[in-house]
């Protein structure tokens, strides 16, 4: 923490300046960051659609606008533009996170009841914070030695895909041969192939995050080194030494200045999955985003700060939000089930953080909402379906499968390693953002929008 967020700290606790609520935004990829951030603004800006946020229904929000961010250093998210791909008249998605970026809109508001009226107009600062997920995931290699997590991704990796390329190029490397530099590339450019095809096909552990959005690090050698088996009697290769140098720099110059400048002054927090497309995936895809998301929630130091902590600026995540994305591929019959099974992955994660004194909500979302619903006749059957505009421009009904009653008809089977669903198939499509008019006053189309806003910042208005 710098002396300036010290003295901001101190300046809030003592009443001298606004009150600022830190958001932060995350998820893995393909969950929805950047749309997710975009629509909350736009709602909050234009509350037509956000009656389930007491605030805006009731008029405390007199007033709500944007302003530059507080860290000069960090770049602003882009959010005119992609609110002009969402809306504009050639809707398409925008481009998703590949670096932390920052926003600050400001709400005037004026305090609920006697001594509110006396208090008169008040400003708070929601300062919204986006970063990758697959940057959150290498939290937990702070706590790793190098052997370790070579161990752990050498398990893990048989079956997925390209593995058993990388698994090739390791074989042909020779661990006591003198440390070449073309050789670590080769074997880095393999096991960063296997990490990207991994991503496309559904799963969510994939570290290290920035072999994925490399950045400005690309091509740099804290990112060209691999896993490697345990060196032959305890003699590590020169190879394995260079390597495990190289993970020992990863963490300490891109991991811990990440924690340092932006994770740990978090004080809210949203996740966002793709649930949907995990169980699409399936059982190994949905088992992986299970302990990836165990993972992250274990880096998080959830729980209320005290008086003194608030005062010098020491931050606890006080409410994480675990969202369940792209709700709107569903009928509304089936949300319920969706956020049930999102809180069945979640468990371990999610009751160590309420025990620690957070509170914690999951629920099934679309920050854009794409589709509208219908029933379609099957076989003699009425199924509850959506129908929406296709990223080809075809127009579509969907009826991605019933979800489960009970999640552990999903959970059981990714936990004992199944590699299909026996009884379910579930579908999946990619839809279009749909033409939307807006009328005045009036955010993009979503759902459950303005209960996610209620959740996390409701009580700071």
């Amino acid at each position: 923490m710098g002396l300036s967020d010290a003295a901001e700290g101190i300046a809030r606790g003592l009443g001298l300046a606004d009150p600022v609520v830190r958001l932060g935004v995350t998820g893995l990829s393909r969950a929805g960051k950047t749309v997710f951030i975009t629509s909350l603004v736009a709602n909050l800006l234009d509350r037509g659609r956000m009656p389930a946020l007491r605030a805006a229904s009731d008029g405390t929000i007199q007033g709500a606008w944007l302003q530059p961010q507080p860290d000069d250093t960090v770049p602003r998210f882009d959010y005119e533009r992609h609110l002009s791909a969402l809306t504009g008249p050639d809707p398409h998605w925008p481009e998703g996170t590949r670096h932390v970026s920052q926003l600050r809109l400001s709400l005037r508001v004026r305090p609920r009841g006697v001594t509110g009226a006396l208090r008169g107009l008040r400003t708070i600062h929601l300062d919204i914070v986006d970063y990758p997920g697959e940057w959150l995931l290498d939290l937990r290699l702070m706590d790793k030695s190098f052997a370790e997590w070579s161990a752990e991704v050498l398990d893990r990796m048989q079956g997925r895909p390209g593995a058993d390329a990388f698994m090739q190029a390791l074989a042909a490397t020779d661990p006591q041969k003198a440390f070449a530099e073309p050789e670590a590339q080769r074997l880095a450019a393999a096991y960063t192939a296997h990490l990207h095809a991994s991503r496309n096909a559904g799963f969510s552990d994939c570290t290290p995050g920035r072999f994925l959005l490399p950045g400005e690090l690309d091509g740099s050698p804290a990112l060209t080194f691999a896993p490697m088996p345990p060196p032959d009697e305890g003699r590590p290769g020169p190879v394995w030494r260079e390597f495990q140098r190289r993970f020992d720099a990863y963490k300490a110059r891109v991991v811990r200045p990440f924690f340092r400048d932006h994770f740990a002054r978090i004080d809210r927090q949203v996740v966002l999955t793709d649930v949907l497309g995990a169980i699409h995936a399936g059982p190994p895809a949905v088992d992986d985003m299970r302990r990836a998301m165990a993972d992250i929630l274990s880096a998080f130091r959830p729980g209320r700060a005290g008086w003194l902590a608030q005062i010098l600026g020491t931050r606890r995540v006080e409410r994480i939000l675990f969202a369940a994305t792209k709700a709107d591929h569903l009928h509304h019959v089936q949300h319920q089930r969706l956020a049930n099974i999102l809180t069945a992955m979640l468990r371990e994660a999610r009751d160590r953080a309420d025990f620690q004194g957070a509170r914690t909500e999951a629920m099934a979302i679309a920050a854009l909402r794409t589709t509208t619903e219908e029933v379609i006749h099957q076989d003699g059957q009425d199924l509850p379906a959506v129908r929406g505009t296709l990223m080809d421009g075809r127009e579509a009904a969907l009826y991605p499968g019933e979800l489960p009653d009970n999640p552990a008809a999903l959970i059981d089977p990714a936990r004992g390693g199944a590699d299909r669903w026996l009884d379910a198939d579930y579908a999946i499509m990619n839809f279009a953002p749909a033409p939307a008019t807006l009328r005045p006053g009036d955010g993009p189309p979503h759902i459950r929008m303005d209960r996610a806003a209620e959740f996390l910042i409701g009580d700071r208005l």
